[in-house]
């Protein structure tokens, strides 16, 4: 009696995929997760340094002896517009080479820090002159 040719995956092959599968999944899956994950970063930083720029932007608008220049410590991490993200901002008085000094040498510092969601921290700064 001849032998058919049967044509298929024994119980043995099927099991063998099963386990090979369930050993690179995780292998493939894994890096792939944490790359989704990791791509909302750039979208956040982008975020951070637009609401940074946005209140530099604001004090930037003021003359250099108007009282919204005035020198004051870094605040406290306030809320901004977008829920999640939190700025602070100092303006101090430094020397030429942006050094903090105690005395007005015609030279303002402002630092703004913004927190992303994940408390990443973005920080801008400008300085203000008196001079013409």
């Amino acid at each position: 009696m001849p032998k058919k040719n049967q044509e298929g995956f024994t119980l043995i092959e099927i099991i063998i995929l099963i386990i090979l599968a369930g050993i690179l999944l995780p292998a493939i899956v894994v890096p792939f997760m944490a790359g989704i994950k990791g791509s909302s970063e750039p979208e956040m930083a982008t975020k951070a340094m637009y609401l940074a720029q946005q209140k530099i932007e604001e004090f930037l608008k003021y003359a250099y002896d108007q009282p919204a220049l005035a020198p004051v410590a870094l605040t406290p991490y306030t809320p901004t517009d977008l829920p999640d993200y939190r700025w602070q901002w100092s303006i101090a008085l430094v020397d030429s080479n942006f050094n903090l000094v105690g005395v007005d040498l015609g030279y303002k510092r402002i630092l703004v820090r913004v927190q992303d969601p994940e408390r990443r921290t973005y920080e801008i700064w400008a300085v203000v002159t008196n001079f013409p």
